[in-house]
């Protein structure tokens, strides 16, 4: 016995015929829930057994369960247990003149990613000066003693002739990012990562590691460290 389509209740015959979301559909009644675009296996998106589109797939906000008091509860204990974890490593290297803490692969991420920050950060600051033609007060001609005198008292509006450009190679500046898409939602879990929505454009995307990426948000002007399988290239 032919089954019911589960949009018109009318018999789906096998050449029509949809399966999907533990249900049966025509090929027709297989639509967005909101605007009732023709779906297909490929670009639908299932929320509660029901097709949509992906502009209207059901946004989840997750602000509401952050803030329960259930959730600080736990925030604040695993804060404790961290500052107990890493008392106790301090104890136990003390005198030996290094701290395991420093070796672990997270602070190593994170050491790796503020390097880059960083670079970057010189770079743009760089060329802002360059662009607004803004030059350091030098003396037309300066002597040995002077310039060993002011190398000791270098301030920001400095501008080292070829050294700082050789130092900011090491990270690319932003403008050579390519430009990804947000293929999932995604909440920041640290200080040096940003949030995004699904559909968000990010651009200046550079790769940090085979997991993690460094980019900045189109929509919110925000830029940090995101996750690479969250993300597609545009």
């Amino acid at each position: 016995m032919n089954p019911l389509c589960s949009r018109c209740n009318l018999v789906v015959y096998p050449t029509e015929k949809v399966n999907c979301l533990d249900k049966y559909w025509h090929k027709g009644c297989f639509s967005c829930e909101v605007c009732k675009m023709t779906l297909n296996m490929k670009n639908y998106k299932g929320f509660e057994k029901r097709p949509y589109c992906n502009a209207h797939y059901p946004k989840t906000n997750f602000t509401c369960v952050a803030d329960t008091p259930e959730n600080l509860r736990l925030k604040q204990q695993s804060k404790m247990q961290s500052q107990v974890l890493y008392r106790e490593d301090f104890e136990k290297n003390k005198g030996k003149g290094f701290s395991v803490v420093a070796d672990t692969p997270e602070m190593q991420r994170i050491k790796k990613t503020q390097d880059q920050i960083s670079n970057i950060k010189y770079h743009e600051e760089f060329e802002k000066r360059k662009m607004g033609g803004e030059a350091p007060h030098q003396p037309s001609s300066p002597s040995p003693a002077a310039y060993q005198s002011s190398a000791g008292s270098q301030n920001y509006n400095y501008e080292p002739a070829p050294e700082p450009v050789r130092q900011a190679a090491g990270g690319p500046p932003p403008s050579a990012g390519k430009r990804y898409r947000a293929v999932y939602d995604y909440s920041a879990a640290d200080e040096d990562e940003v949030s995004f929505m699904d559909g968000d454009v990010i651009v200046d995307v550079q790769q940090i590691d085979e997991g993690w990426m460094y980019g900045r948000v189109e929509r919110t002007g925000q830029q940090g460290m995101l996750p690479a399988n969250y993300v597609e290239a545009i």
